[in-house]
């Protein structure tokens, strides 16, 4: 009688535990799809790189020297596409605190360019570029930073002033209602640094979030939205592993230092899946991620941004490449040409398995009708059920015995693991441990050359 209600009490603990799993939203699970994606970057700072906001806070460029005559979102926006990107990032006002829409809170914006007479609205425009290339719209506001309103991380004006505060946040709230509803719904709402909330003397972003774009997914927002995403403590293209989708609280920080232990947390409350963000000049002037001449040099090789993808979308993370625009209006040419170069060998590499099937359980074997070539296996569970597997180990089976090939713990949307070739006629992952049954979406084996 002991063992029987032991037995019970251990499935309804089982069970309990698995539906107290967190979920996602569908949301995330559509973002968490794309795999990849862009942040696209210009500034002023581009035409006067001299400029440093954070050390002359009683100097910004002239609104004058922004001038890209050959200004070509489609252009932009089409590298996206051909890298692979299934969604792009634009950043309209960075720190610097100039607009790249013409915003009616200030007059630090493009309404005060030459560039199209001051009648030009460049997010309007690579809007209609993402809808024209099926490419999902993004939108990054940094509330944390401001050279034009003397405001420094994390949101906070210089020197305390309460009323220059409040004049602030308003200034916040009203530019961020000018995006939220005159371009659109946005997949995609980036906050470099966070958000300083209310009580702690920030603007209230998160009703913004809620009224205006309640679908979107939202990196570093403020607790309380709906579809958080987070970083992954580093801008190198390097997700930790594990890196769980679930974890106990959100990340906050700028950005500009790297932080450890960023691998959430298996049994966290709250989904909140990680985003590995690089530019693809690493290094030089400002990091990179603004267009620089001498930055041309620090451009990424095809095998570099190859490896970042296998530790971005490889361990759970979306992989996010940071995109220059010169002072044209375009992005550099050699540039789109190496965007394009790996978007094309990662649908040479993963577009065609060997073999690919799903499968629930403790056990999922993948059975081939003769031995094949094999070097990567790919694993990919149903998130919308909640991140289920803690542990697991692949095994291959040649000359009728099983081979380990290695183990993990967290697949979460997608797992990739490369080992040396093997001429394997099964394949299969056993779950040493999970919550509730193991759903596999895809288990799928590659040879790639």
């Amino acid at each position: 009688m002991r063992n029987i209600v032991v037995g019970v009490l251990f499935v309804f603990v089982c069970k309990v535990g698995w539906a107290q799993l967190p979920r996602p939203t569908e949301e995330h699970v559509e973002w968490a799809d794309c795999e990849i994606g862009a942040i696209i970057h210009f500034d002023i700072n581009v035409y006067e790189p001299e400029y440093e906001w954070r050390s002359q806070w009683d100097y910004n460029p002239d609104p004058k020297i922004f001038n890209p005559t050959q200004l070509d979102t489609d252009q932009w926006v089409k590298a996206v596409k051909d890298m692979g990107g299934a969604y792009a990032v634009l950043v309209v006002k960075h720190c610097t605190g100039f607009c790249l829409w013409p915003s009616e809170a200030h007059e630090y914006t493009i309404k005060n360019a030459p560039w199209k007479n001051g009648q030009g609205d460049i997010l309007a425009e690579f809007v209609r570029s993402c809808k024209k290339y099926g490419v999902r719209p993004g939108v990054y506001y940094s509330a944390a930073a401001n050279g034009y309103y003397k405001v420094d991380n994390p949101g906070l004006v210089k020197g305390n002033d309460p009323e220059k505060q409040k004049e602030y946040n308003a200034m916040v709230e009203q530019q961020l209602t000018e995006i939220y509803t005159n371009y659109g719904k946005f997949f995609e709402i980036w906050f470099d640094g966070g958000c300083l909330p209310p009580e702690k003397g920030g603007p209230d972003i998160v009703s913004l979030l809620h009224k205006h774009q309640p679908q979107a997914v939202v990196f570093q927002g403020p607790e309380g939205t709906n579809s958080l995403i987070r970083w992954v403590g580093n801008e190198r293209g390097v997700a930790p592993y594990p890196c769980w989708s679930t974890t106990h609280t959100t990340t906050s920080s700028g950005g500009d230092k790297e932080i450890d232990r960023l691998h959430g947390n298996p049994d966290g409350p709250l989904w909140c899946p990680g985003e590995a963000d690089f530019p693809i000049r690493h290094g030089g002037w400002q990091g990179g991620w603004f267009y620089h001449p001498e930055n041309t040099k620090h451009l990424m090789s095809l095998e570099t941004l190859i490896d970042k993808y296998y530790t971005t979308v490889g361990r759970n993370t979306n992989m996010l490449v940071g995109v220059v625009v010169d002072q044209s209006g375009l992005v550099p040419e050699v540039d789109v040409k190496r965007m394009k170069e790996f978007g094309d060998e990662i649908k040479k590499r993963f577009s065609k398995p060997v073999a690919a099937m799903s499968g629930v359980g403790s056990e999922v074997v993948l059975n081939m009708k003769k031995p094949q070539k094999i070097n990567h296996v790919i694993l990919m569970e149903d998130i919308l059920r909640g991140e289920r597997v803690r542990a697991f180990e692949i095994f291959g089976k040649t000359n009728g015995k099983w081979l380990s090939l290695g183990k993990g713990s967290c697949i979460g949307h997608k797992y990739i693991h490369q080992f040396e070739e093997r001429a394997l006629s099964s394949v299969k992952i056993v779950i040493d441990k999970s919550v509730g049954e193991a759903i596999i979406r895809d288990f799928s084996v590659y040879y790639i050359q």
